[in-house]
């Protein structure tokens, strides 16, 4: 084809790429980027198919399958569909009815608070999400367990399954930081238990754990499932600070009476909790040999 047909078919694809994608708010980006993915695999396929290259069909058909499976997976988790995702998500304007009440008081935490929080439970849960991947706080984590867990803590991960930028994006990052497989569980297998846990310590979370998507009927995630952190005895989360997640939706969470904010970067709050929790276990250790 004339060279000024494919300059216009480029920019024809362009503008579409980037309406679908600007017409979607930032909690559904991972969507639209399997999506996207999926979208360059099948026509993978179609250049395969004018080529007659069977290896081109081939992987085409493999990226573009994947691409589409983990799209499903993705809305299946947030409650919608892939239509709603694309033609009427959270960039549509909604009226919250929690928007004109006032957000409350929170509570911040130092790291030697939360050290003696999580040295004093007998059940802690810890639930990552983006911002542990975007800090690189997973090995600091891992540490944390092994320490907790060496104190007689029983210690477990709740994943929600769109937590980070695609399913199993923070399974394997626990995974690579040497986190027992044991110990990671999904969101339907800790939410039923969630009265039982002591602690439950946020690394990096919002959305997943924002209680709006249950309570508030005009939250932009209303449906959502998520990790009910809340109903644990107390809840501490590591957060940058107190800015809503993806979705734009402020969390209840963060003000609710059993909640303490460890704020600051997800990495270094992990690391001062981390000593924090050494210091206290030693100290410990010190005394019952006495």
């Amino acid at each position: 084809p004339p060279p000024v047909l494919l300059a216009a078919a480029g920019l024809v694809s362009g503008v579409l790429g980037a309406h679908l994608t600007a017409s979607v708010g930032g909690a559904d980006m991972p969507v639209i980027i399997t999506l996207l993915n999926s979208y360059s695999g099948f026509a993978l396929v179609a250049e395969g198919f004018t080529l007659r290259n069977e290896l081109l069909t081939a992987v085409g058909a493999l990226i573009g399958s994947s691409g589409a499976i983990l799209s499903y997976i993705m809305c299946e988790a947030m409650n919608r569909s892939l239509s709603n995702v694309i033609f009427g998500g959270y960039a549509t304007p909604t009226t919250s009815s929690q928007a004109d009440l006032p957000r409350g008081q929170h509570t911040e935490i130092k790291p030697e608070g939360a050290a003696k929080l999580l040295v004093a439970a007998k059940n802690v849960l810890i639930v990552p999400g983006f911002g542990m991947a975007t800090s690189n706080a997973q090995h600091a984590v891992a540490e944390l367990v092994t320490q907790l867990s060496s104190a007689g803590v029983q210690v477990r991960f709740g994943i929600h399954p769109v937590a980070g930028r695609m399913p199993g994006q923070l399974n394997v990052l626990l995974a690579e930081a040497g986190v027992p497989y044991d110990v990671v569980a999904e969101m339907e297998e800790v939410n039923p238990h969630m009265e039982g846990v002591d602690v439950a310590l946020v690394v990096g979370a919002n959305d997943t754990v924002n209680s709006g998507a249950l309570e508030d009927p005009g939250s932009p995630i209303a449906g959502m499932p998520v990790i009910q952190v809340w109903r644990a005895k107390h809840v501490i989360f590591a957060k940058r600070s107190m800015g809503a997640g993806y979705a734009g939706a402020d969390n209840p969470v963060f003000y609710k009476t059993n909640t303490s904010m460890l704020l600051g970067d997800a990495k270094a709050s992990c690391m001062g909790l981390l000593e924090a929790v050494r210091e206290k276990l030693g100290g410990s250790q010190a005394g019952a040999n006495i």
